[in-house]
């Protein structure tokens, strides 16, 4: 929002005083230190919002006179803090917010300035503190049981019904990066947004407001952590067959669109594997792994993981003689790790129809788009990595993720 037009809307709602939507917190400081609010009660007013339709907090208000009292320069820094420490460390799972500093007039004219934090409606149902709070009226107040298991209910049935295609909070179309999701249009002469709302990149949510949905954040926006912070691929490289930090030779995060955190997290492997060689009529590399197989095992990892569960991310773990993937979430569809080479379903259909959508190039991998719908992709796994080690690579479930084991070539194997 324009920084003018929100300052005018905000001295509007001071003037009316607190509702459903708008909090406000007087900040007193005794010294050097923030004598209020409490970090506590922060964290319980924004969850309460979060639980309900979303809404704002403005510190530097007095709630009961509406009086402008401002907050000390030198203290915003610390109010700041205080006020992101509680949406991560009290309230679970760890709540987003946005926050603006503004100036605003007092009754004499003085300009004094204020915190306006926004706390959009979430996917998820919070607590704070351990106990679970929503907005009503001007005011938080406890869940009663029957609510909480009804509230609980229906977001979890929104996730299950929507899945990659419900609408993230605090999401909007400017996010989108047109060279990113320009890939993914088709129809010529036809407006981009239009395109994007039938690719369900676009969607609607509840309040009618339009949003990104999973897919458009992750694969339309440069940084999708920025709305889905666990929306990454994090890849290591160890030296022994171990996790050891001391044995720790390469690390990295991949945070971009999904088709670019395939690509970097493919020439992580492709450049920290080792490779033998074997003389015929000339020299003949032998890689430790098929990158055809890890292309595809990358490929399933971020277009059938649960997105929905907080906290998980996939993990890429190479060692010397194996190669891990964890992905978040359970087999869908009541499959069994058994039926994975037989059987295919998946979580997020509008992601898989966007990762076919998708261009690829690679050198050694004959594929022209990101995703082959044909459910080839585990036969080719093991398959494939098998060949090259002669060992098959095994999935199981460990809890609430997938893992797969590719295990690498010996070089004894390469010896004629």
């Amino acid at each position: 929002m324009d920084r003018e037009k929100l300052v005018k809307d905000l001295l509007y709602q001071i003037r009316l005083g607190e509702d459903s939507g708008y909090e406000f917190k007087r900040v007193e400081i005794r010294g050097s230190k923030i004598k209020g609010p409490d970090q506590k009660d922060l964290a319980d007013e924004m969850a309460a919002f979060a639980n309900q339709k979303g809404g704002y907090l403005v510190l530097g208000v007095d709630d009961k006179t509406r009086e402008i009292t401002g907050i000390p320069t030198d203290m915003l820094e610390a109010v700041q803090k205080r006020v992101k420490d509680a949406a991560t460390d009290n309230v679970e799972p760890p709540l987003p917010i946005a926050t603006r500093l503004l100036e605003l007039p007092d009754e004499h004219g003085d300009m004094k300035n204020v915190l306006h934090v926004d706390i959009e409606k979430s996917l998820f149902v919070h607590s704070s503190n351990g106990r679970y709070f929503h907005r009503v009226a001007e005011s938080k107040q406890p869940m009663k049981q029957e609510y909480l298991a009804r509230l609980m209910m229906q977001r979890s049935q929104s996730r299950l019904i929507w899945l990659d295609e419900r609408p993230v909070p605090g999401t909007r179309y400017e996010d989108l990066d047109p060279s990113l999701y320009r890939k993914f249009l088709r129809e010529e002469g036809q407006p981009e947004r239009t395109q994007l709302r039938k690719l369900r990149m676009l969607v609607d949510d509840d309040d009618g407001n339009e949003k990104l949905s999973v897919s458009g954040v992750l694969l339309g926006t440069p940084s999708p952590v920025n709305w889905l912070p666990n929306a990454y691929i994090q890849s290591v490289c160890y030296a022994g067959d171990d996790r050891d930090a001391d044995q720790q030779i390469d690390a990295m995060d991949f945070t971009g669109p999904l088709d670019q955190q395939i690509s970097g997290a493919l020439a992580f492997v492709e450049k920290n594997q080792r490779v033998a060689a074997r003389k015929l009529l000339g020299r003949e590399d032998i890689p430790q792994y098929s990158l055809t197989a890890i292309f595809e095992a990358l490929v399933n990892a971020v277009a059938h993981r649960d997105y929905d569960i907080y906290g998980a991310h996939i993990r890429l773990h190479m060692f010397a003689d194996r190669l891990v993937f964890c992905s978040p979430g359970a087999l869908v569809n009541t499959m069994e790790v058994d039926e994975l080479m037989a059987r295919q379903a998946s979580r997020n259909q509008l992601i898989t129809s966007l990762l076919a959508r998708c261009p690829y190039e690679h050198p050694t991998i004959n594929r022209s788009r990101m995703m082959d719908k044909r459910g080839e992709g585990v036969p080719v796994i093991l398959n494939e990595s098998e060949k090259l080690s002669g060992k098959r690579p095994e999935y199981k479930m460990v809890g609430e993720e997938l893992q797969l084991t590719v295990y690498a070539a010996k070089k004894e194997s390469y010896r004629d």
